[in-house]
């Protein structure tokens, strides 16, 4: 796909997995909505939309804009070679995210019912039994990487309870999300990717392992659900399809919800004033994690894919056009929000974010990361007296087209003496 106007305008600038727009994504974000809020990135083979109506505009519209594709930069990017290994594995097919009606509705109702909110209230004791047990493991230290040591194995051993993946097996999976980032991306060099590649397919053959014990040793875990389900269905689901349904549901479980704690506590130790606001008014967490939820946007984009020609923000856009909605700068529009960049646990229009999608693609999970991230908040602040960043830090982030968190955060805080 080229670009039809004759300016290259901020497309050739638009580098989101670079630095400095990977650590700093919104300044360029800020001058697009201004200058050219619709534009084509050379880099992304795509589109990218920036302003909240626009966005909104397109995830409302599924009759237009398909969601095919919706987590990576498009296929035709993949190298050969990574293409090559992937062949040994299941086909990596649409299924929940990046999938249209109706195929969508068959994904969407096979796990809906893990995140009802009985299930929920039947999950809030082990996620508080496990908030404990991690803050136990480093509380007498001082000084710890709140990714490594809490966000991360907090929200993967979530997700591992839903699943029903042994705790010890809990490793093998951080390494092969980080993998699936890699490969969805087509970022790096090729024999990186084709090391990650590798790692997605023994990904794929541990799940299907485990989804055929489960047709026979059924247990209470959405392992079960699924394969149980799936075969239910008519036609009943392919093992390819049970497999890249579980791929999106473990990545979108863990590595999202790690970076919205990671993210909220960062915001609250560099703005006192809020901190000390939820500390006086603890019914104010809720606000919290709203507002941590618009300002951190882990989903930071998603694609769609123009099934006609059409016009986004007086934009012409060709069918066929990969298209990249920036939900991280829908977040941060001025036409929506009242001082979009300021942090605020009170704010009054913290509803109109779209940090969690809209419509048919909104967050199945999105209860359980709420959940998640309020006790998590509510056990740090309590249990880590002095809480503080530590200064002079420089955190990665994950290099993800759809995901954006950090790869650590050091933080400190008073130790009583013995």
């Amino acid at each position: 796909m080229s670009k039809t106007h004759a300016s290259p305008g901020l497309g050739p600038e638009y580098h989101p997995l670079a630095s400095p727009q990977l650590e700093q994504p919104h300044p360029f974000l800020a001058r697009a909505r201004r200058e050219e809020p619709v534009f084509f990135s050379p880099a992304l083979g795509s589109w990218v939309v920036t302003r909240h109506a626009d966005i909104s505009a397109v995830v409302a519209d599924a009759a237009r804009f398909s969601s095919a594709e919706s987590i990576t930069v498009g296929s035709a990017t993949m190298p050969p070679e990574v293409l090559s290994v992937l062949m040994g594995g299941y086909p990596l097919v649409p299924s929940l995210v990046d999938n249209d009606p109706p195929a969508h509705t068959r994904f969407r109702g096979l796990v809906s019912k893990a995140f009802t909110g009985r299930r929920l209230t039947e999950s809030e004791p082990f996620i508080r039994s496990l908030i404990d047990e991690l803050i136990h493991s480093f509380k007498n230290e001082g000084r710890t990487d709140l990714f490594l040591r809490f966000a991360h194995p907090l929200s993967s051993g979530i997700i591992a309870e839903i699943l029903g993946i042994p705790r010890t097996d809990i490793h093998r999976f951080r390494r092969w999300s980080d993998d699936l980032s890699t490969v969805l991306a087509a970022h790096g060099s090729v024999e990186h990717q084709v090391a990650c590649a590798r790692g997605v397919v023994d990904f794929q053959r541990y799940l299907a392992s485990a989804l055929e014990e489960r047709k026979t040793a059924p247990r209470e875990d959405l392992f079960t659900d699924i394969v149980t389900g799936g075969q239910g269905m008519a036609p009943p689901m392919s093992m390819a399809e049970l497999v890249s349904l579980l791929m999106q549901v473990h990545f979108a479980g863990h590595e999202t919800t790690a970076g919205l704690i990671v993210g909220a506590v960062e915001l609250l130790l560099t703005h006192p004033d809020q901190l000390q606001a939820l500390r006086d008014d603890p019914s104010l967490i809720a606000g919290a994690v709203e507002e941590a939820v618009r300002m951190v946007s882990p989903v930071h984009a998603m694609f769609r894919t123009a099934l006609e020609d059409v016009e986004i923000g007086g934009v012409p856009i060709p069918k066929g056009a990969h298209i990249r909605i920036v939900y991280a700068s829908a977040n941060r529009d001025e036409a929506r929000f009242h001082e979009p960049d300021r942090f605020d646990v009170r704010r009054p229009d913290i509803k109109k974010h779209l940090a969690f999608g809209q419509g048919l693609h909104f967050c199945i999970g999105a209860p359980l990361a709420r959940l998640e991230a309020r006790l998590a908040l509510e056990s740090l602040l309590r249990s880590l007296p002095g809480l503080r960043l530590v200064p002079g830090q420089k955190p990665g982030f994950l290099r993800s087209v759809t995901v954006r968190r950090h790869e650590s955060l050091e933080v400190a805080w008073d130790v009583p003496a013995p």
